[in-house]
């Protein structure tokens, strides 16, 4: 996203926090904005913010909604004002000195309770220089706390974007393993890749072998990457005659190159004619 563009975000961001909170925490706000002391004052008033925002969920207008979708920040509706509050906030902050920002920011890491900490990793797409926080986004992947999981999971374009594929993966595998909205997972399609593909394989035969259902989405990361090993499995999630999982691996099929597999999902008539007609789709299942 260039400059121009994630800055006018930033500024449907700060109408939609004005639109908000009342006129004594704008004022509040918009004194730290002015500051000349920012970084002294950030700890504290990151923290407080919360008391002057209130914590309801935020009200957008529908030019406001049209414009985020359109800038694929639309998700933004769900917030809470303090959440939003509080991400504006660190979007503001001076770029220029690249260390200072750094250091200010992971500090507000350190000491994070889980509100905080949801903000924060909420504010990562926003944040100057991206590269900063890939180790920070990465060690937040092994958190045991499903809101700040799902900061970092779920309708956030920064871990896509920056991290390396084996914190991708941790990411995704976390994603399953705690039953996170996968369909909510930013450049998941794109970011596929065979050793995803192999451990989720192998994921899917421990829950089998236990008895128990696999995520549908699961296969959708498969699909590119079915080969000869992999079709061997596939063919018994066909047989296990759960309809759900048998059209998701139907869909992984019709999204291979592998010859094999499309011949053998086209003796099963049901899932052949919802392919025919496109009635079968990742967002059906």
């Amino acid at each position: 996203m260039s400059g121009n563009h994630m800055k006018a975000v930033k500024e449907i961001m700060g109408a939609v926090v004005k639109n908000n909170i009342n006129p004594e925490a704008e004022n509040w706000l918009e004194a730290f904005m002015q500051s000349q002391d920012q970084w002294a004052q950030l700890g504290k008033v990151f923290v407080m913010l919360p008391r002057k925002t209130g914590k309801l969920p935020v009200t957008i207008t529908g030019d406001q909604q049209q414009a985020l979708d359109t800038a694929g920040f639309g998700y933004i509706r769900s917030w809470t004002i303090d959440r939003l509050s509080r991400v504006w906030l660190l979007a503001g902050l001076d770029p220029g000195d690249k260390e200072r920002l750094f250091s200010n920011i992971e500090r507000l890491f350190l000491s994070a309770e889980v509100n905080e900490a949801v903000a924060l990793y909420s504010a990562l797409p926003f944040l100057a220089h991206p590269g900063c926080w890939v180790k920070r986004c990465a060690e937040g992947i092994r958190s045991n706390i499903g809101s700040v999981l799902e900061a970092i999971m779920e309708n956030n374009p920064y871990p896509a974007a920056n991290l390396d594929e084996a914190a991708w993966n941790q990411l995704v595998l976390k994603a399953f393993f705690t039953e996170k909205n996968i369909k909510r997972i930013v450049g998941l399609d794109e970011r596929a890749n065979l050793q995803l593909a192999l451990t989720l394989v192998d994921y899917a035969k421990e829950r089998w072998a236990a008895g128990r259902e696999v995520n549908p989405q699961l296969w959708r990361l498969v699909a590119k990457f079915i080969n000869a090993e992999i079709f061997e499995d596939l063919k018994t999630g066909l047989q296990r005659y759960n309809p759900t999982e048998q059209r998701a691996i139907a869909l992984a099929v019709a999204g291979s190159d592998y010859p094999q597999a499309k011949d053998f999902i086209n003796t099963f008539p049901e899932l052949k004619l919802a392919l025919a007609d496109g009635s079968l789709t990742w967002n059906s299942i």
